[in-house]
């Protein structure tokens, strides 16, 4: 017998879904808020506490003894739930197509600390992916609620999917972008019921994290000035690279993935080891490479670099971002990607549109082209265009350069899906053990 609740034509059952979309909404938008504020201000007393080591060189030796805590930590919660392993997107999608069934509890609970303990110690990894794995457990919490006769029964469940969607918009402060990522790229079914769950749990989430929290904007790039039309040559051009530029980052990112899984050098429990005190290192004498990449995203989009202190900053965070990925640690993909987009756009202004601003063939502020490159960097790896369009705009509000952002995004989608590289989730679902 089909529940009505999957049906596109029981219409009645649509104010139902939409509070309890809502509600859904409101509980994980209240989780990753918690992860957002707690980790904010517990980084914001290392970071100062850090601030004068050369005076006070004992608290480097107390750093570095608490990085190893943390990397055994670590590896005992991956070991007690491999669910957690990663990003989180590609454990919540096999869910959501029946391949894969979990205890929403227990993912939620080793989620959130194992995500808090390593951005903590300052990797390169984003709060966004785990925030949509823990969106989709909360959701499954309310799917084992309102559907007690099947509470593992999570393929296409509305409420598995409104959380993921939540998930995302509260740790980016962007609902619509939630909204497509559901449906761009984790292929979810695009029928009246799903999309007004998910559209009622952003709205949850964003009321959530805006008012409860009163958290705003990730980026301050409201004031950026879109480039004239007739520089628009150059936005496509800066996509169709970008697009070579993102298989490159996921090709890499394979295979460093399966470097580490096949080497024996390293004990399992002390696998988080190096890439923490890679960060911890990075913490004392680079600060701006460790974590996400917010602050390093901003400081290329608001101050004028060096392109040799540019291009460092671009190897460094790339090789980073690569290596704690790989580690197995819970953290996201999508807030590095994002940063390495921005590093390579500055970069893309600071070179070809330079030389062509200076022959008179371009025109216009350099600023936008740091919105393209993550726009259109997003889009080859991810290969969810619309999202990270939607994504880049709201997180920084700078609606004018929407058409250049879409144009350079569909090209590097594009020029991805020539090359035959599956996007970067697909690959790295192919690689969990179900």
């Amino acid at each position: 017998m089909s529940n009505p609740i999957y049906s596109a034509s029981a219409k009645s059952v649509l104010p139902m879904l939409a509070m309890r979309g809502l509600a859904v909404g409101l509980c994980a938008g209240c989780v990753v808020g918690l992860l957002r504020l707690s980790h904010d201000r517990a980084a914001a007393r290392v970071a100062l506490w850090l601030e004068g080591w050369r005076e006070v060189w004992w608290t480097i030796p107390i750093w570095f003894g608490v990085l190893a805590a943390l990397a055994v930590i670590l590896r005992r919660i991956v070991r007690e739930e491999p669910l957690i392993s990663g990003s989180g997107i590609p454990q919540t999608e096999l869910a959501l197509a029946g391949r894969l069934s979990f205890t929403w509890w227990r993912v939620l609970l080793a989620k959130f600390l194992g995500s808090w303990l390593a951005l903590f110690g300052g990797l390169a990894l984003g709060r966004e992916g785990p925030s949509i794995q823990m969106g989709g457990a909360v959701g499954a919490g309310f799917h084992a609620l309102w559907r007690p006769s099947a509470p593992h029964a999570l393929t296409g469940s509305p409420y598995v999917v409104a959380g993921a969607v939540a998930g995302l918009a509260a740790a980016f402060g962007a609902p619509a972008a939630g909204v497509l990522f559901a449906f761009e790229e984790m292929k979810s079914r695009r029928d009246t019921s799903l999309i007004v769950a998910a559209c009622a749990s952003a709205i949850g989430a964003h009321l959530m994290i805006r008012i409860v929290f009163g958290m705003g904007r990730i980026l301050p790039f409201a004031g950026f000035e879109a480039p004239p039309l007739s520089s628009f040559w150059i936005v496509a051009l800066e996509g169709a690279v970008f697009g070579v530029l993102g298989v490159g980052y996921n090709k890499t990112l394979l295979w460093l993935h399966d470097r580490e899984d096949g080497q024996t050098l390293i004990p399992d429990r002390w696998r988080a080891l190096p890439p923490l005190l890679l960060a911890g290192c990075l913490a004392l004498f680079a600060p701006l490479l460790i974590g996400g990449g917010e602050g390093l995203i901003i400081f290329v989009g608001e101050h004028d670099v060096a392109l040799k202190t540019l291009i460092l900053l671009l190897a460094f965070k790339y090789l980073f971002a690569q290596y704690s990925t790989v580690a197995s640690i819970p953290g996201g993909l999508l807030m590095p990607i994002l940063c390495l987009g921005a590093l390579w756009g500055r970069l893309w202004a600071d070179l070809p549109v330079s030389a062509l601003a200076a022959h008179g063939l371009a025109s216009g502020s350099a600023q936008p082209y740091v919105l393209f490159g993550m726009v259109s960097y997003f889009a080859a790896t991810v290969r969810a265009p619309l999202t990270g369009v939607v994504l880049v705009t709201e997180m920084s509000g700078t609606y004018t350069c929407l058409p250049g952002s879409l144009l350079a995004g569909l090209i590097a989608c594009k020029v991805a899906n020539l090359l035959h590289c599956p996007p970067v989730y697909d690959s790295l679902k192919e690689r969990i053990r179900l």
